[in-house]
């Protein structure tokens, strides 16, 4: 049984593949495809400068192929040999990142560490984890966002940070799962030469007027109901995917991306502190575009801030994922948000839907700290049961409300 996390220096690839700045687009796009690479780190005379990524090139699609990769550097988290397991972690989901350079003393480039090489050694290490982690479909993220076999592939570069995050499912038109498309699929369109694409522009078809059927990888990889951590981060290591899918009658229900088990990992790694602390809470956000409102961002972070100053009274929160599911139809702009916070005393649930976003996240964090709080008032009587000599059912629940709601329910407003 392992004892400590291991460190970047015993988990990472030593000597990675680099590019020169001067580089071109075409450089990039060719080794990421022959080498199944996500990010690429860029050397200025042997010096890191920066990395390159699948996702910076596809936001830039319109770019001549010709481009320079140094117009296209993202900055990456940095670690060092020594840097642990959970701070290599939350580092690459900080960063949105699949990868980061690993440097030496000097600033030399001495390796690169992957969400992948992560996972892939997470299954021996799940007796770190206290408690003990749940069945995946408590971590999973709700599968909301579903890809048509028939759409276009250029509807795909509008969902570019969540193809970083994971895998999408492709469903056919009875909605049963088909396939999946992810990021590294987008780019072996993006690397692909055909009908002039964005070389002629004259040309009315480009490399992305194909259909996601063409694209996707079949079949997309699917574990049951109830399979432990261990054994679905195994599955995505064999099978080198970074997603698996939780499937109900041939439909995807949930996905557990790699961010997922990782998020859960940062949460449950860090220490304890008593009284707890809003600053200890690892905050996940999904679903949000990249490109978001900066000013509707910090109202988020304001919102959940004064929400978690509250459930930390009740509880030692650990980590707070928030996911957001726009409708997106003609009809309502309504959207989904589902909260899922990780805790000493275990997990809890809450879903909103509505067109006022804030709104919906005040509305969560108040629900998950009315569950919470119940959860405490429960355990206390349930302790003084105990030193009382009474059976813990006979413990009265400790909900204010419980007897208005049950009137509620039987017709009586009184």
């Amino acid at each position: 049984m392992p004892t400590a996390w291991p460190t970047a220096a015993e988990l990472m690839t030593a000597d990675p593949e680099t590019l020169p700045v001067e580089a071109p687009i075409t450089a990039a796009l060719g080794l990421m495809r022959s080498r199944g690479f996500h990010e690429i780190p860029v050397l200025r005379r042997s010096r890191l400068v920066g990395m390159v990524t699948l996702e910076s090139i596809a936001r830039r699609v319109n770019r001549a192929l010709s481009t320079k990769v140094e117009h296209l550097l993202v900055l990456p988290p940095l670690v060092t040999p020594s840097t642990p397991y959970p701070e290599i972690a939350e580092a690459l989901l900080a960063a949105g990142l699949r990868a980061a350079p690993v440097v030496g003393r000097r600033g030399e480039l001495v390796g690169l560490v992957s969400r992948t090489d992560l996972v892939k050694a997470l299954p021996e290490l799940v007796p770190l984890l206290r408690p003990a982690p749940p069945a995946i479909e408590e971590i999973a993220a709700p599968a909301s966002v579903l890809v048509r076999e028939g759409e276009l592939v250029r509807h795909l570069v509008g969902q570019i940070r969540l193809l970083e995050e994971h895998p999408l499912p492709v469903v056919d038109r009875k909605g049963r799962l088909v396939g999946a498309v992810g990021v590294q699929d987008l780019g072996a369109v993006l690397w692909r030469p055909v009908e002039g694409g964005k070389r002629d522009a004259r040309s009315v078809h480009t490399a992305l007027d194909v259909e996601v059927r063409s694209i996707m990888h079949a079949p997309a990889v699917t574990v049951p109901a109830g399979t432990d951590l261990a054994a679905a981060a195994r599955r995505m290591s064999r099978e080198k995917v970074s997603s698996v899918f939780v499937v109900a009658d041939d439909r995807p229900i949930r996905v557990l991306g790699q961010t997922s088990l990782l998020g859960l990992v940062v949460a449950r790694a860090r220490p304890g502190r008593t009284p707890a602390r809003v600053e200890d809470v690892y905050v996940e956000i999904t679903g949000l575009r990249g490109s978001g409102d900066p000013g509707l961002l910090a109202e988020i972070d304001h919102v959940v801030a004064r929400g978690l100053k509250r459930l930390t009274r009740s509880v030692r929160p650990r980590l707070l994922s928030l996911h957001f599911a726009p409708h997106a139809t003609h009809r309502t702009n309504d959207l989904t948000v589902e909260a899922r916070l990780h805790t000493d005393d275990g997990i809890f649930y809450a879903s909103h839907t509505g067109w006022n976003l804030l709104a919906g996240v005040a509305g969560l964090l108040e629900e998950l700290d009315s569950q919470t709080r119940r959860t405490a008032g429960a355990r206390r009587a349930r302790g003084r049961a105990g030193r009382r000599g009474v059976a813990p059912e006979e413990a009265p629940l400790d909900d204010a409300d419980l007897e208005r709601r049950i009137r509620s329910v039987g017709g009586r407003d009184t």
